[in-house]
């Protein structure tokens, strides 16, 4: 979308740089000018600046913008649309409309004024709140198309990524219509939804709450179990996002079933090694969450059922075996997360999980990979990182020794 804005604004921007030549090469001439006619108020062309901005000329690069409006689509001043212009131009066609200019009045020149009032609002390009309109009006318009209504979904997806945007969604009427698109009959609607959800909900408190208060996470947790797997990974993406570093989305995790559901992911070993890299990190998310902070009870009760369960914690321990390098570090950071929890029982990773034998095997396929260029140092920080686990690991099983029976 970037490119075709782009190929369709260029012919538009060559012609304000040409004029934007003459006011920068005759600022001088253009105040000398409008203190001439400072008496007709057709050839007063302030743009929101006041004339003594204006008798600058030159030596101002200000943004020349309208009641404190930015350009968008790229250019938040004419500075920048001037300079992105002088880039994609011909030097020798510049070089004679240059001298083109040279031969003009300061009379000629101000008689642009209506030329390039008409080519900057022609550039003028929608905000983002405005194309977030326009996206969430496709989705409520029952005679989209199913292609109309993905490509609003794509639309949002990029426009929701900064925070304020993400805000804006829902007194904008789009989370609920997002929300609503989780059922649609086509997975690829109800997978870009999804994505959108997450996306929105990333690290912002404010969207987790809403998109949980309307409900989305019991639809969210059923897609989690869709024979398709893009579906399944967005869906679990977007509930990793909504209940991160959040008491009270976890809280309805849990209530939804969350811990059992976890526990069959990690024991299905036939699922997408994508959708294994994510459950494995939100253990170690919902592990981290829960040593840092005093978690409710119910929370508390529910992460130490799923702790108890000892095949569950082999399970996080035996994907290791996949020569998967961003795999091995989230089962390191998991393992590393649970071993920081009380209730975590060394001798159950030691004598059912052989997690011994695990780190050993480990460390001679990464001594193996330390002389690849390409993945060198990632290599010696995934060693690092299995050291801290394997002495850590030996703290607490050396405590559990110590301790009575």
């Amino acid at each position: 979308m970037a490119i075709a804005r782009e190929q369709t604004q260029a012919p538009l921007l060559l012609s304000v740089l040409f004029i934007l030549l003459f006011l920068l090469q005759f600022g001088y001439s253009l105040a000398a000018a409008e203190k001439e006619n400072s008496s007709n108020p057709s050839v007063s062309w302030s743009m929101g600046r006041d004339k003594n901005d204006l008798r600058k000329g030159s030596e101002s690069t200000e943004s020349l913008e309208e009641d404190g409006d930015e350009f968008t689509g790229g250019f938040s001043t004419l500075d920048s649309m001037l300079q992105w212009a002088i880039g994609h131009s011909d030097p020798a066609k510049l070089k004679e409309k240059a001298e083109y200019t040279e031969k003009l009045s300061p009379e000629e020149i101000l008689s642009k004024q209506s030329e390039i009032k008409e080519l900057m609002e022609k550039l003028k390009m929608p905000s983002d709140a405005e194309l977030m309109k326009i996206a969430i009006a496709d989705l409520n318009n029952s005679s989209s198309s199913t292609q109309e209504r993905l490509h609003a979904l794509n639309e949002l997806l990029v426009l929701v990524e900064p925070i304020d945007n993400a805000l804006d969604m829902d007194k904008l009427g789009g989370l609920e219509a997002v929300i609503k698109e989780l059922e649609d009959i086509e997975s690829e609607i109800r997978t870009a939804s999804a994505w959108v959800l997450g996306k929105a909900s990333q690290n912002n408190v404010v969207v987790q709450d809403q998109v949980l208060g309307y409900g989305a996470l019991t639809r969210l947790m059923k897609m989690v179990q869709s024979s398709y797997t893009e579906e399944a990974v967005k869906a679990f993406y977007a509930i990793s996002a909504l209940i991160r570093n959040n008491e009270r989305g976890q809280e309805l995790f849990y209530l939804e079933g969350g811990d059992v559901l976890l526990q069959d992911m990690l024991t299905n070993s036939s699922i997408d090694i994508r959708l294994q890299k994510k459950v494995v990190f939100l253990v170690a998310d919902l592990a981290d969450y829960q040593a840092t902070t005093s978690a409710n009870d119910k929370n508390n009760n529910h992460m130490l059922s799923l702790l108890s369960d000892r095949v569950s914690l082999k399970s996080v321990v035996d994907l290791s075996v996949k020569r998967d390098l961003d795999l091995q570090e989230k089962v390191l950071m998991a393992v590393r997360s649970l071993l920081h929890l009380a209730p975590t029982e060394a001798r159950d990773l030691k004598e059912f999980c052989g997690l011994d034998q695990v780190l050993e095997r480990m460390r001679v396929q990464l001594e193996d990979l330390a002389s690849d260029e390409d993945i060198g140092d990632f290599v010696r920080d995934l060693e690092t990182l299995r050291r801290e686990v394997q002495s850590l690991f030996h703290q607490k099983l050396d405590q559990a020794t110590k301790s009575p029976q």
